[in-house]
C-alpha cells in the first residue's frame, strides 16, 4: 500500500509541477523572482513597522536588505542564502522583535538551495539551519516552529529536486524508447521492402522469361506447326495472367491498412504443378517429386520453398540451356528439403570457392535470403555428379508443427 500511495503521490506532484511550469513558462524567471523579492521586502518592512518599539531607519534598511539578493537565487543559490542570512542575523541581533513571523526570504533561499544547490551546499545549509534554530531560539515552541518552517522547507525543496530528477529520467527513457521504436520501424520498413522486392523479382522474372521464350518460338512454328504456335501464345497469356494475379497479391498489401491477409495470400507448394507445367511448355522437361507434404507446415516456410523452386526453374529456362530438370521437395522430420537440378551446361566453379558457395546473380542471392529468413540455408552451384546446376535448401519447420 505504501508503494502504491507513494507512486500516486509522485504522479500527483509531477502533474502539479507540469501544470505550474505550463502556467509560468512564458514568465521571465528574473521578473518572477523580483516580484517575490518585493513581496518578501514588504513582509519584512511591515513587521518592523508593526513592532512595539519604534526602530531607526537602518533597521528598515536591514529588513529591506534581506530581500535584495533574491532575484539571483536561481543563479547562485548558496551565495544568495549566505547574504540574506547574514543580513537577517543583523536584524535579529539589533531588533529581534522586528523579525517577521514567517521570513519569506528564508523560505525562498532554503527552498532554492535544497532544490538547485550542490550536495555539499545542501548538507552545509541543513547543519546551519538546525544549529542556528537551536542556538537562536529561546523557547521550545519557537524552536519547534522554526525547525518546522526551515527544515520543512528544505524537505519540500528536496522533494521537488527529486521530482525534477525523475522527470529527466522519464524524459530520457521516453526518448530512448522513441529512438528504439523509430529504429525498429525503419528496420521493419527495410525488411518489408526487401520482401516485396524479392517477391516482384521472382514473379516477374519467371513470367517474363517464359513469355519471351514462347514469343520467340511462336513465329518460328506459326506456319509449320500452327497448333504448337497456338499453345505457345496460350502459354504467354497464361503466364501473363498468373503474373498479374501474383502481383496483385504482393501489391494489394500496400493499398490499405489491414488488407494484407485478404489481398496477399502466400503461394503454396500445391501450386508447383502449374509452375512445372508452364516450364514444360517452354521446352524444358520437369520431373516433380513431392513427398511428406500431407501435414501442415508454417506458411512462410512453404512460401519460401515455392519461391526457391520458381526462381531455380526460371534460371534453368533463362541461362542453363538444359532440356530436363528434376524438382524434389521432401519433408524429413522437422526439415523441408528442396533440390532443383538440371542437365544444362552449368558453370565453372569460381576460384577458391566450394560448390555450395557459388555466388551467382540476384536471383540466387534472393534464394539464400529467403532460406535465411526462415532460419535455413541454401546452396547453389555446379552439380558434383555431372553436368548441370544444382540448387538446394534446408528449411527448418520448427517444433510447433508436428
Amino acid at each position: 500500500m505504501a508503494t502504491a500511495w507513494s507512486s500516486d503521490a509522485r504522479a500527483r506532484a509531477s502533474g502539479l509541477g507540469v501544470e505550474l511550469r505550463r502556467r509560468f513558462a512564458g514568465v521571465d524567471p528574473y521578473v518572477l523572482d523580483t516580484l517575490l523579492a518585493a513581496f518578501s521586502a514588504a513582509v519584512s518592512l511591515w513587521s518592523v513597522w508593526n513592532d512595539e518599539v519604534a526602530r531607526p531607519w537602518w533597521v528598515y534598511a536591514l529588513a529591506f536588505g534581506t530581500a535584495l539578493p533574491l532575484p539571483w537565487r536561481r543563479r547562485a543559490p548558496m551565495l544568495v542564502a549566505a547574504v540574506a542570512g547574514t543580513v537577517s542575523v543583523g536584524v535579529s541581533v539589533a531588533a529581534h522583535s522586528s523579525m517577521p513571523q514567517i521570513p519569506v526570504y528564508a523560505v525562498l533561499t532554503v527552498y532554492t538551495v535544497a532544490d538547485r544547490g550542490r550536495d555539499w551546499q545542501r548538507a552545509l545549509l541543513l547543519v546551519i539551519l538546525v544549529l542556528s534554530n537551536v542556538v537562536g531560539t529561546h523557547s521550545v515552541n519557537g524552536l519547534l516552529f522554526s525547525l518546522l518552517l526551515t527544515v520543512g522547507t528544505f524537505v519540500f525543496g528536496t522533494l521537488v529536486r527529486e521530482l525534477r530528477r525523475l522527470a529527466r529520467v522519464e524524459a530520457d527513457r521516453a526518448r530512448e524508447v522513441g529512438l528504439r521504436a523509430a529504429s525498429e520501424a525503419a528496420r521493419a520498413v527495410a525488411e518489408e521492402r526487401g520482401r516485396i522486392a524479392r517477391e516482384m523479382h521472382d514473379i516477374l522474372a519467371h513470367a517474363v522469361s517464359l513469355m519471351v521464350i514462347q514469343a520467340e518460338a511462336g513465329p518460328v512454328v506459326v506456319h509449320s506447326d500452327p497448333d504448337r504456335a497456338i499453345r505457345a501464345f496460350d502459354t504467354i497469356a497464361d503466364s501473363g495472367r498468373d503474373a498479374m494475379v501474383q502481383l496483385r497479391r504482393v501489391l494489394g498489401v500496400l493499398k490499405e491498412d489491414g488488407a494484407g491477409p485478404q489481398l496477399a495470400p502466400q503461394p503454396r507448394l500445391a501450386e508447383l504443378a502449374a509452375v512445372a507445367e508452364r516450364v514444360r511448355q517452354a521446352g524444358v522437361r520437369v520431373e516433380l517429386e513431392l513427398s511428406g507434404l500431407e501435414r501442415a507446415m508454417p506458411t512462410d516456410v512453404e512460401a519460401a520453398a515455392f519461391r526457391i523452386v520458381q526462381e531455380a526453374l526460371t534460371n534453368i529456362v533463362k541461362h542453363s540451356g538444359a532440356d530436363s530438370s528434376v524438382v524434389r521437395v521432401a519433408r524429413t522430420g522437422e526439415l523441408l528439403e528442396v533440390e532443383v537440378s538440371d542437365n544444362g551446361r552449368g558453370v565453372r566453379p569460381e576460384a577458391g570457392r566450394a560448390v555450395g558457395e557459388w555466388s551467382g546473380g540476384r536471383g540466387l542471392i534472393g534464394i539464400r535470403e529467403r532460406a535465411a529468413a526462415c532460419g535455413g540455408r541454401a546452396e547453389a552451384g555446379p552439380r558434383p555428379d555431372g553436368p548441370g546446376f544444382l540448387v538446394s535448401a534446408r528449411l527448418p519447420l520448427g517444433a510447433a508443427v508436428r
